[in-house]
């Protein structure tokens, strides 16, 4: 798969700390890809550094097979979505919305501008001002004025972080419709892992400045290359040096049939969640674990003994392991 925007062997050092060690990466054309890490992991310092805001220490960043480390940020034929939207309180939708084409005096303004606000689904809503809009709606006008000027590759800085829980659902889904009739490579910087996992056809996970893992979303949560992967893309009982799922990991009053991994434990708490129990156990070795059973299987009682099981197939497994 082509790809349209490469990171080589990009390095940012600030005084006494390196923010981003290294860092090469490949975001293909059209594709919706994300780069999930935890607070301090050098996520955001790598969009800065794509979008011009920062200038790398060394290595290359090429877009469309050109190096564009050494341009202004207004140079760059990306646009950014910042965190908090940056809109111009004193201007319309319409206004903000446009303030890009002007800039750049594009021809077919008006047709731009009108397929722009159709596609975040604001027609209509023109002359309001974003102390009139809601915090979903200040999210599309943000999302249109980049988009109204066609970049190459569109950079969003954790965009949906300022939404309530509910909304913030809504607009991923709305987010991903956008992008596929956009037809424009978006690359999401988040520390919300079901944000990145529910809406990227790519992921790459980033600790410490380093990239430990790029892959499909369901590649990476399921084969996890590294511990650090293993345990911010979701939790995991550790046995050992062996990772278990929550969802993979199982329980029965009876020792199960062969062909299985298991251990004796004992349940300490037991908790409803409606379409799915909790239950924690303590294993004879004094590790806990979590196993997420459905509610049809029964409530488990504090201090019952009970058999973990998982099959060998479902266990994460490390260099080492």
């Amino acid at each position: 798969m082509e790809a349209v925007l490469e990171l080589r062997g990009v390095t940012k050092d600030f005084p006494g700390h390196r923010a981003v060690d290294g860092v090469n990466l490949q975001i293909p054309r059209g594709a919706f890809f994300s780069l999930v890490g935890p607070s301090g992991s050098g996520k955001t310092t790598t969009l800065r550094l794509i979008a011009g805001f920062e200038q790398p220490t060394s290595g290359e960043i090429w877009l469309n097979g050109r190096p564009i480390h050494h341009l202004k940020p207004y140079e760059r034929p990306v646009s950014t979505v910042f965190q908090s939207y940056a809109l111009f309180p004193h201007l319309t939708v319409r206004g903000n919305v446009e303030f890009g084409l002007r800039q750049q005096r594009v021809p077919e303004a008006a047709r731009r501008l009108r397929e722009a606000l159709e596609m975040v689904q604001l027609v209509g809503k023109e002359s309001r001002y974003p102390s009139e809009l809601s915090g979903g709606e200040r999210q599309r006008v943000a999302l249109a004025r980049s988009l109204v000027v066609e970049p190459d590759v569109l950079l969003l800085d954790e965009p949906l972080s300022a939404l309530d829980p509910a909304l913030r659902k809504q607009m991923r889904s709305e987010l991903k419709n956008v992008q596929r009739r956009a037809g424009i490579t978006f690359l999401l910087v988040t520390h919300d892992c079901e944000e990145a996992l529910s809406l990227s056809d790519r992921v790459a996970l980033i600790n410490q400045g380093r990239i430990e893992q790029v892959g499909a979303p369901e590649e990476v949560y399921r084969r996890p290359k590294t511990r650090f992967v293993a345990g911010f893309l979701g939790p995991v009982n550790w046995i050992g040096e062996i990772g278990i799922r929550p969802e993979a990991t199982r329980l029965s009053r009876q020792a199960p049939d062969g062909g299985v991994r298991t251990a004796p434990a004992t349940v300490t708490e037991s908790v409803f969640l409606g379409n799915r129990v909790h239950v924690r156990a303590r294993l004879g070795t004094g590790e806990e674990i979590i196993a997420e059973v459905s509610h049809s299987d029964g409530l488990y009682r504090t201090g019952e003994a009970v058999h973990v099981w998982w099959r060998p197939e479902e266990e994460l497994r490390f260099d080492g392991a």
